[in-house]
């Protein structure tokens, strides 16, 4: 799955840092903290935690995260990690220089707000029966950030350094609270995907991905999606971008770019052909779709430059 990068911050200058390793840059609003962490050299096993709920995101650098009952794994730019409140992290840095410092910015966020955010999408916009509801689900903690949700994150850090005066609280109030939905699509497209077929009976959404899956080299029908999910066709598209933060039509767009990239891989497939195996109709398309998603086009990808 492709990463959406977060804006790069200036490093700090040498001077105004109290410490070479996480060093903190704090703003405080009504509803939550942010704070950016530099690092500037190498360092092992330092403790953080955050007393509320947080999202973290990496800008730059590398960092290898270990949390209580859970493996360590690499922490990257275009990632974003979700802690419970207390959890304490044991992190490691590799690579940090201080001409090449790691960034990260974590986002503390009130109980309140959280809690009447979700109060106000199950009064307003509750899910279908068997579609689950509106939670932030602390399984799903690390992630790929993606189009949506680095959007808002980056409009957060722009308001906290561009703008002035209690205007600043109330933009940063409303842009967390859409972020706060966009972290839950992004969690729900994720739980989907992984989702099993042993599931499918269970949630019409994943029976929908299932669906389109299999059916992913031809053309997809969307009444049939809506008839899967056993909805009408314009209560299916409205609750599917609800849930999953695209249209039906673009989630589709996303797996055969997916399955493309895959294919990609192998050197003896030919553009056409792959193409044509992931359900686009001309090589003409498939070329566009696939640099607008990537960013660059399926021949420079398939050769790695």
């Amino acid at each position: 799955m492709n990463r959406y990068l977060l804006d790069r911050i200036p490093a700090s200058e040498e001077r105004s840092l109290f410490t070479l390793v996480e060093n903190k840059t704090s703003y405080c609003f009504d509803s939550c903290e942010l704070s950016v962490f530099e690092t500037h050299q190498k360092a092992e096993k330092v403790n953080l935690y955050f007393n509320h709920f947080s999202l973290t995101s990496m800008i730059s650098g590398k960092k290898i995260m270990k949390l209580p009952n859970k493996p360590a794994f690499d922490y990257l730019p275009g990632e974003s990690v979700i802690l419970t409140p207390g959890e304490l992290m044991e992190i490691d840095f590799p690579e940090a220089t201080q001409g090449n410092p790691t960034q990260c910015m974590a986002l503390v966020i009130s109980d309140d707000v959280i809690r009447q955010t979700l109060d106000k999408l199950k009064e307003l916009h509750p899910k279908e029966h068997g579609w689950g509801d509106w939670e932030i689900d602390p399984t799903v903690f690390h992630l790929n950030n993606n189009q949506q949700l680095a959007e808002t994150i980056n409009r957060i850090l722009r308001i906290t350094r561009s703008e002035n005066g209690k205007v600043k609280d109330i933009m940063v109030d409303l842009t967390l609270q859409e972020m706060l939905v966009r972290l839950m699509q992004t969690q729900a497209r994720y739980v989907l995907q992984q989702s099993s077929s042993k599931s499918a009976s269970f949630h019409p959404l994943t029976e929908v991905v299932m669906h389109i899956r299999e059916n992913i080299t031809a053309k997809i029908d969307m009444n049939s999606l809506a008839d899967i999910a056993c909805m009408s066709r314009s209560s299916f598209f409205k609750k599917f971008k609800e849930s999953m933060g695209l249209t039906p039509a673009q989630f589709i767009m996303k797996e055969r770019i997916g399955r493309a990239q895959k294919l990609l891989q192998y050197p003896e497939m030919t553009i056409t052909e792959i193409c044509f195996s992931c359900g686009f109709e001309n090589l003409s398309h498939f070329i566009t779709a696939f640099k607008n998603e990537v960013g660059m086009t399926p021949k420079v990808y398939q050769a790695g430059e």
